[in-house]
């Protein structure tokens, strides 16, 4: 149905050959001076090599299981799929989403179309709109140099093709546009078919736009998982067919070449796939998902609410595993009921969720588990764990903290160890560029 996205593997390749400094907080000062990938050949230990607290790690065998999942289920399901790739911003992430199969990488934004470019991903979907006229040029320039180069992002205004149509005046490859579908109590789109019908009409108009189809984001409706939300979730993504259905009636899908539908995110990618993979009366149509934390899961949000958390909406497939872990120190016990540890905002996800206490170390002692705990909140460096009757925690023990929502943990940690299955044993090194 399709081939998978390309990306530059010798500029992936050359991550490896940064230095690891003090910019790096917490990785062990043992490892200052080797280059990254010298220092994942050391096969160093979390403990006993000095990492610095707290530190956040990723489990190599949790993020290998979630890549094959999901890539398994897309295909089975005739979907492609653009990962978010603002979830980590890790090119050697990107690198393996795609050898999995990925149709591309998706991005947020100029700047993070520019790093994805300068690591060579072939296929990029913005979803959004890209108006800057400094951010068109820049993209004008890089479609002009590379045909291999895919591109496309949204519209959801007359005002925003015409906009896009005065910076791009003179490129000589078209920018492929969706219209963007919004709803009542969603974020940006278009909100009724009478204005979607008039920017489409606008885009096919314009000499340096080409109209592709549609697309949207469903996550932004809902936060649950009832029959009343799902069924709005369906509801919407139903709508970016009438969009294209609606399009095609009119002519203005022509030039399309094979229509593009993409909806996404990692909460409803089940109800996204069961709409776009409908009839579509014989029209050419690749419907696209673009879900990014299914690649570490988490503790939390998504543990909840994705169709392949806990309690799957899925029958038959695995469901996803936490990969993400945080370390911190317990530095201080006032009281019998709290303790303090060294881990904050500045450190882990708190926005959908406060980080769960899963494991203790004590000494040189293996983990154990940590049950009845729990964090109540967190300031900058703090976090405040409650304490049940005859907690075994007691200062200078360690804690392995479960974390919500990965695409607020990535951006705080330039480099990430990857742990084998000891949970302590650095494999790797995730660098990411926010």
């Amino acid at each position: 149905m399709f081939e998978a996205g390309t990306i530059d593997s010798a500029a992936v390749a050359a991550v490896r050959e940064e230095r690891v400094d003090w910019r790096f907080r917490s990785v062990a000062p043992s490892l200052s001076g080797l280059t990254i990938g010298e220092a994942a050949a050391r096969g160093a230990k979390l403990f006993d090599d000095g990492f610095l607290g707290p530190f956040v790690v990723l489990d190599e065998e949790a993020v290998e299981h979630n890549l094959r999942t999901m890539a398994d289920w897309c295909a089975e399901r005739g979907v492609a799929l653009a990962p978010h790739g603002k979830t980590t911003m890790a090119p050697q992430l990107f690198e393996r989403q795609l050898r999995h199969g990925s149709w591309g990488i998706t991005c947020a934004n100029a700047g993070h179309l520019r790093i994805y470019r300068a690591f060579g991903v072939s296929r990029i979907l913005l979803a959004n709109q890209l108006l800057d006229p400094s951010g068109l040029k820049w993209l004008a320039a890089e479609l002009d140099a590379d045909d291999d180069f895919e591109f496309v992002c949204w519209v959801d205004s007359v005002r925003g093709v015409e906009l896009m149509t005065e910076a791009l005046r003179g490129a000589r490859r078209k920018v492929d546009v969706l219209v963007e579908l919004g709803a009542e109590g969603g974020r940006t789109g278009v909100r009724d078919t009478e204005t979607a019908l008039a920017v489409a009409e606008a885009a096919h108009a314009s000499p340096v736009l080409r109209l592709r189809g549609s697309g949207g984001y469903e996550g932004a409706l809902s936060h649950h998982t009832d029959e009343k939300s799902l069924q709005l979730i369906s509801s919407y993504v139903d709508g970016l067919r009438e969009l294209v259905f609606a399009f095609h009636a009119k002519g203005l899908l022509d030039d399309a070449g094979q229509i593009i539908v993409t909806g996404g995110g990692s909460a409803y990618f089940d109800r996204v796939a069961d709409e776009l993979t409908k009839d579509w009366a014989g029209l050419d149509v690749l419907p696209i998902l673009r879900s990014g934390a299914y690649v570490t899961h988490d503790d939390g949000f998504y543990r909840v609410i994705s169709p392949l958390g806990e309690q799957p909406r899925i029958d038959g497939v695995a469901s996803f595993r936490p990969a993400l872990r945080a370390w911190a120190q317990v530095t201080s016990k006032p009281t019998d009921e709290l303790a303090l540890l060294t881990i904050g905002k500045r450190d882990a996800s708190f926005d959908e969720g406060m980080p769960e206490p899963r494991l203790i170390r004590k000494g040189d002692g293996p983990p154990s588990a940590l049950e009845g705990h729990s964090i109540q909140k967190m300031n900058d460096q703090h976090a405040f764990l409650t304490l049940p009757a005859s907690s075994p925690v007691e200062v200078g023990d360690w804690v392995a903290l479960g974390l919500s929502h990965p695409c607020t943990v990535f951006d705080k940690w330039p480099l990430i160890p990857v742990v084998g299955p000891d949970g302590e044993t650095v494999l790797d090194f995730v660098r990411t560029h926010f």
